[in-house]
């Protein structure tokens, strides 16, 4: 009844619902099918979790997205649906509207995060990395893009970036671009999860 609703909500909002699974390994048949923008996952999905659908459908496709909607705010979850591939993760409490917003922002390349949750995982990769970001190995990205990386793994758009560093929405851009050539990476998602692992957060 959930799921329907959901997939009913998103419909009327002019999203097209390609599909709905009720298990993680049809959801991951799906979206090797469908190859959806995004893909709204569950984690409680019987005996495929869904954190392991997620690991399988962003390692196979990296131009699907996957964004957690789950009734668990529980810390382990949050940072093994992270680390599995999610670009993101929204609780089952979040209305209607925020649920749209979060769709829109991960189809457009954005990290989306509950409020609250994105320090959360920040914080405890930060005591697991340790000093990982320092490793001589380590790409060297300037001040001001490390500055911008920090701001993109809290889940904040160029636009709001733009605002909080006093700088153009363009130099934002301009940033991301040049930090995701340095780390040879693909997209925001990734650079959340880059600044995760290596302890990069935000100071505030």
């Amino acid at each position: 009844m959930w799921r329907d609703g959901v997939a009913r909500d998103l419909g009327e909002r002019d999203f097209n619902v390609s599909g709905t699974a009720s298990d993680a390994d049809t959801a991951v048949r799906m979206a090797t099918t469908l190859r959806p923008d995004v893909v709204l996952m569950d984690l409680n999905l019987g005996d495929t979790s869904g954190v392991e659908a997620t690991r399988n459908i962003t390692s196979r496709h990296e131009d699907t997205r996957v964004l957690v909607l789950s009734a668990s705010g529980e810390h382990a979850d949050v940072l093994e649906a992270v680390k599995a591939g999610a670009s993101g993760y929204l609780l089952k409490s979040a209305s209607a509207n925020d649920l749209v917003d979060a769709v829109h922002k991960t189809a457009e390349g954005d990290a989306v995060f509950t409020p609250g949750l994105a320090g959360l995982v920040l914080g405890e990769y930060r005591r697991m990395a340790g000093d990982a970001a320092t490793a001589p190995t380590a790409p060297r990205l300037s001040e001001r893009e490390t500055d911008v990386l920090r701001q993109v793994a809290k889940g904040r758009t160029a636009k709001q970036i733009a605002s909080r560093l006093y700088i153009s929405h363009r130099t934002v851009e301009n940033h991301i671009q040049s930090t995701l050539r340095k780390l040879q990476l693909h997209n925001r998602a990734d650079l959340v999860r880059y600044a995760i692992e290596h302890g990069i957060d935000d100071p505030e």
